[in-house]
């Protein structure tokens, strides 16, 4: 058996006595730990303070005489206030990290029983957190037995998969968070409910900063809410969740929007203005199309998350807010960072927690739950109860899970198709001929056709457009909406060549498309607007 090491404060109340024969009768928690036949100490380490010097050299005298075998070390652990948790948790983190623990040669127990509350504390996350290697160690005196000495001690052992009920509720209180993120939808996509366990970790354990990629519509905002809401229930924030779309601001006025101004900072400024990241003091924040923000606030962001200070527009005094970070985009700000549209100091801020949020044409297993939700979503928001018959929900559901369904729009488009249907539904029941009328719509949206044109008289101007024959038309039209349903060049690329590519040794997919739209005087980033 490896030797047995137990670390503890001297107690300088329950382990002091009065000197002769009575003090044996009496339970003192560090000389108590060597009486007991059944838990062997090789060594102690004692903690204690210079006041209480004369007192450890009494207690290590008298474990001398009964249990010789116990080797007792002392060492000088000094606190100016004892009850001042920043102070006791520093020196005891300085202790454990000198300490030359062996781990593989020695066994080691922490006495928690001595010492203040605020030590107790201290050695208990210092275990948890393994700076010290080590196992709980508890003792009490024997209670109705008339001779407290030495009384008895339990082991805890913080790994809590080792006890069934604690891992069993936990379990349930993980795929409860889980369900909660997901709005109580049993999503069935594999690698969305795995995205959604981490996130459920992440909010959970860290206040650093979350990054939302996707397509529009794949539901950034409504996962950030929920976010903010588990945050809540776990008393994580108490504030609001303030929600900005960086899209909109534009100019000076971002600069106020978001960092409140003082009263006549510039024309228009008749009263001061707290500004979006003072309202979200608290709560969460959530910078939605974040890579839309100029260079300017985005520096004054990183220092708002980083310092939790900012400078208001017009004052020369800095102001507070401390809030939890959530920010949206579709846009691939690793790539804005190499074109310098976004700050790399900040996007490495960002980067730490980024979780892409797959497309609904990414997800069609989960079409028919979501399905569900969205009609409970129009009963809420209209009063009234609309369900599908048999024949309509399944050939809702065969066209929406097929290949034709582009869902362009995510979960905004599902959400107005069911919407749609649910207006037109006769006597609140939709039928095969609402949703035969309604794919037909879904076709023309996606296709163009119920604009009357392809889409490209948004990218060209009219006399470029006339210019092109038809047959590159077609092809052109393809590639423009290809590259806005994606979220990057290299993404549209690699939807557009997947064939030709697999034939090819090495491949750039990404110069492949930037050089076609070049053809016709286009860029991805005009495109994808």
């Amino acid at each position: 058996m490896k030797p047995a090491v137990v670390i503890g404060f001297l107690g300088s109340t329950l382990d002091a006595s009065k000197f002769g024969p009575s003090r044996w009768l009496k339970w003192r928690p560090t000389v108590s730990l060597v009486m007991h036949e059944d838990l062997r100490v090789d060594r102690l380490v004692l903690l204690h303070g210079r006041r209480h010097q004369r007192l450890a050299d009494y207690v290590i005298t008298d474990i001398a005489d009964v249990s010789p075998e116990t080797l007792v070390e002392p060492h000088l652990v000094e606190f100016d206030d004892a009850w001042d948790f920043e102070e006791v948790y520093g020196k005891l983190l300085d202790f454990a990290r000198a300490y030359p623990f062996d781990p593989e040669v020695e066994d080691y127990l922490v006495h928690i029983t001595t010492g203040t509350h605020v030590a107790q504390i201290c050695l208990f996350l210092l275990t948890e957190a393994n700076y010290l290697p080590g196992r709980l160690l508890q003792t009490q005196p024997s209670r109705g037995t008339g001779d407290p000495v030495p009384g008895s001690w339990n082991v805890i052992d913080l790994d809590l998969s080792r006890y069934d009920s604690i891992a069993t509720r936990f379990a349930a209180e993980s795929a409860e968070s889980a369900s909660f993120l997901k709005s109580g939808i049993e999503t069935r996509n594999e690698a969305f409910n795995r995205m959604i366990d981490e996130i459920e970790q992440v909010a959970g354990r860290s206040r650093a900063p979350i990054l939302l990629m996707g397509p529009t519509g794949a539901g950034k905002s409504q996962l950030a809410r929920r976010i903010h809401e588990l945050k809540k229930l776990k008393r994580q924030v108490a504030g609001p969740f303030v929600e900005v779309n960086c899209a909109t601001l534009r100019g000076d006025s971002a600069m106020s929007a978001l960092f409140g101004h003082r009263k006549g900072a510039f024309t228009g400024a008749a009263a001061d203005r707290p500004g979006l990241l003072r309202s979200a003091d608290g709560g969460a924040l959530f910078l939605d199309e974040i890579g839309e923000l100029g260079l300017d606030e985005q520096a004054m962001i990183l220092r708002a998350v980083e310092d939790k200070r900012f400078l208001p527009v017009g004052s020369d005094k800095e102001v507070a807010s401390d809030f939890q970070l959530i920010a949206g985009t579709n846009r691939d700000l690793g790539h804005a960072v190499r074109e310098g549209t976004f700050r790399d100091d900040l996007y490495a801020r960002l980067n730490l927690w980024t979780f892409t949020l797959p497309g609904l044409a990414e997800r069609r297993e989960d079409i028919e739950p979501n399905l569900d939700y969205e009609l409970d979503r129009h009963a809420e928001r209209e009063g009234e109860r609309v369900t599908f018959n048999r024949e309509a929900r399944e050939c809702y559901i065969a066209f929406a899970t097929s290949g034709e369904a582009r869902w362009s729009g995510n979960f905004r488009d599902l959400a107005a198709s069911v919407t749609r249907m649910a207006t037109f539904a006769p006597k609140g029941r939709i039928d095969a001929a609402t949703v035969s009328a309604e794919i037909e719509r879904l076709r023309r949206l996606w296709s163009g056709a119920s604009e009357g044109d392809d889409g490209l008289a948004t990218v060209l101007a009219p006399d470029v457009l006339a210019a092109i024959d038809p047959f590159d038309r077609v092809q052109l039209s393809f590639v423009v909406t290809t590259c806005r349903q994606s979220a990057s060049l290299s993404q549209a690329g690699r939807t557009l060549f997947a064939a030709s590519r697999a034939r090819k040794a090495s491949s750039n997919d990404a110069d492949r498309l930037r050089k076609y739209l070049a053809r016709f005087g286009l860029d991805f980033e005009a495109v994808a607007r």
